[in-house]
């Protein structure tokens, strides 16, 4: 009889380790992925609109530059609340995995911001000025300048950016977002089990590990044929 107990239990725990990891994949990949494109689009306006930048302006450069600090200075579980309106505008519910996405977007894309500005900055005026002599456009430098010569330093910027978002998921359970966060919280804080919160601790940092191993050898292989 013990033996069916332990055998059911373990079935539980298995389905909900399962269910809420799917639920964190999901989270962190939609979000990366608008995260991505939405930093990006920051990232290139604080660049071309910087002081001596290929398109000066310092109106545009300034509104990106004091939303992507402000909203980097809230701490992700405020932000989450703060937003709350927003988020049930857009999907409708402040509950579950898609409504989570909302907060971690916003989240996520000054940050990404901020680093694919780094990797951009990178980038040798010599190589600019070259390609404005041969007279291409601005987006082509974009595309064929831009883009490709930052590709090793931004994939090592979306690796750290990626594991702050699986740790902003976690966070995410807090308001029932899902996930493991959630899993930790209702199966294992609130139930006092130690054993699945500590599970729950060595999924996330195998998951880590994965992540950064494969940026590292990701941006490594683009650097060297660059």
């Amino acid at each position: 009889m013990d033996n069916i107990l332990e055998t059911k239990i373990f079935n539980v725990t298995l389905e909900r380790l399962l269910l809420n990891g799917g639920q964190t994949l999901y989270m962190v990949g939609w979000s990366l992925l608008f995260g991505t494109v939405i930093g990006t689009a920051l990232a290139l306006a604080l660049v071309l609109c910087r002081k001596g930048g290929l398109a000066e302006n310092r109106v545009i450069y300034t509104i990106v530059s004091v939303y992507i600090n402000v909203v980097r200075s809230i701490p992700f579980v405020i932000l989450l609340v703060t937003i709350m309106p927003i988020t049930r505008a857009i999907v409708g519910t402040t509950i579950g995995s898609t409504a989570a996405l909302v907060p971690l977007i916003v989240y996520i894309s000054p940050y990404l911001a901020r680093l694919i500005e780094n990797s951009l900055l990178e980038i040798s005026p010599g190589i600019l000025e070259a390609a404005q002599a041969m007279g291409a456009t601005t987006p082509q430098i974009i595309r064929y300048f831009l883009i490709p010569e930052t590709l090793g330093s931004t994939v090592l910027g979306l690796t750290t950016g990626t594991v702050g978002l699986l740790g902003a998921s976690a966070m995410a359970g807090y308001v029932g977002g899902g996930g493991i966060g959630d899993l930790a919280l209702t199966y294992g804080y609130e139930k006092m089990n130690t054993p699945l919160m500590i599970l729950t601790v060595v999924i996330l940092v195998i998951l880590v590990q994965l992540l950064q191993l494969s940026g590292n050898a990701l941006s490594r292989k683009l650097r060297e044929h660059r």
